[in-house]
């Protein structure tokens, strides 16, 4: 089986989906079950033209300096159908050249904007033997940031995380018998928990920290968007006991700020970088409370390991991130957000609670699926 994953670098989670597909039909569990496939990760937006390019640049630009500026470029997109029809599509040649060199069983989309003319350009390269078009959308529930581009009747599968995702496609027109929950879409680590004793062992080790006690995570995307600085204050000033550990990302400008501060301050503080996601899924279990922008990536990761969220909404909430906070509000009757990073530690002292998650299903389920589609076509 070969997938050409369709993704685009706005923001980190349909990357993060792409390289999450790969790495799992890649894994010695898609190879016992006879489910591995051999995956090429395309960015047709990028690759594609400076234009598209630059709208990607753009995106990331407003998301890190001023998020509520999306409640105006967001609409623009919905209206514009910049990547609706395929004689319009900048760098057309070079993806249909991908496409039939590649020769792929299946086209798997994990971004609004490639599921239309790139489903269209993609049959086109191969008329003898289209490939099998398959969108997978990682949002998490309906609401005003729900695309309408994440919707086309034509494509031979919808999929989602969960049955709010399928809910909102079928809202919109995607027929039933197109649509499908597949689980959520992250990378092996996520899925395998530790026991109890080896999870607050590794912990110990890792990064010096004791699990018996309450632990705070400052999330960030992959922009580097964070408001770390702001959420440690009251721990340095008014000498508050706790741990904290601040993922930085590719922010070092932050991460440097955070080292510099005293070691004397009565609090444990670990500013790292990027971390690798057998790092990332026991550091999430093992927290009290994680304090992030509401993006789909991060929630669905906190959500697998039962991880509380405070949502950061500092700069205001982009349309997209609304359907996350929509989510959490009707499985729990309850969003909590702020625009305040200085409340942080207070949350963190009385907690709050994690949607419930317990469910087994791992990516493997939706290999199954798409071998399936192959083997029935």
């Amino acid at each position: 089986m070969k997938i050409l994953v369709l993704t685009s670098s706005t923001g980190g989670g349909h990357d993060s989906r792409a390289r999450a597909l790969r790495l799992w039909a890649e894994s010695d569990e898609a190879k016992s079950a006879g489910l591995e496939a051999e995956v090429k990760i395309e960015r047709p937006l990028e690759q594609g033209s400076s234009l598209y390019g630059f709208g990607t640049w753009l995106y990331n630009a407003i998301q890190k300096s001023c998020p509520r500026l999306h409640k105006l470029y967001f609409p623009f997109l919905e209206k514009a159908g910049l990547h609706r029809n395929s004689t319009a599509i900048l760098g057309s040649k070079r993806y249909q050249q991908t496409v039939s060199e590649f020769a792929p069983d299946i086209v798997f989309s994990v971004h609004a904007h490639l599921n239309h003319a790139y489903c269209d350009l993609a049959r086109k390269a191969m008329p003898a033997r289209p490939p099998t078009f398959v969108i997978y959308c990682g949002e998490l529930s309906d609401g005003v940031g729900f695309s309408r581009h994440w919707i086309n009747p034509e494509a031979d599968l919808f999929t989602g995380p969960l049955e709010e995702t399928c809910e909102a496609a079928r809202s919109r027109g995607m027929p039933e018998d197109k649509t499908f929950r597949a689980g959520f879409l992250l990378r092996p680590p996520f899925y395998h928990k530790l026991p109890a004793d080896q999870q607050a062992d590794f912990i110990r080790r890792k990064w010096d920290l004791d699990p018996a006690l309450p632990l705070l995570v400052l999330g960030t995307g992959a922009n580097g968007v964070n408001r770390h600085l702001k959420a440690v204050a009251p721990y340095c000033s008014l000498a508050k006991p706790g741990q904290v550990v601040a993922l930085c990302g590719s922010n070092e400008r932050t991460r440097r700020a955070l080292e510099a501060l005293p070691e004397s301050l009565g609090f444990e503080l670990r500013a790292l970088s990027t971390i690798d996601a057998e790092d990332m899924a026991p550091l999430l279990r093992s927290a009290n409370l994680l304090f992030a922008r509401p993006g789909a990536g991060t929630t669905s990761e906190a959500i697998v390991c039962g991880t509380p969220m405070l949502f950061d909404v500092s700069g205001g909430i982009m349309p997209q991130e609304q359907n996350n906070l929509n989510l959490w509000e009707k499985r729990m009757g309850h969003c909590p957000i702020t625009s305040d990073p200085s409340v942080v530690a207070g949350v963190a002292e009385v907690g709050t609670r994690s949607v419930p998650y317990a469910s087994d299903e791992t990516p493997l389920r939706l290999l199954e699926k798409l071998r399936s589609m192959i083997q029935s076509g």
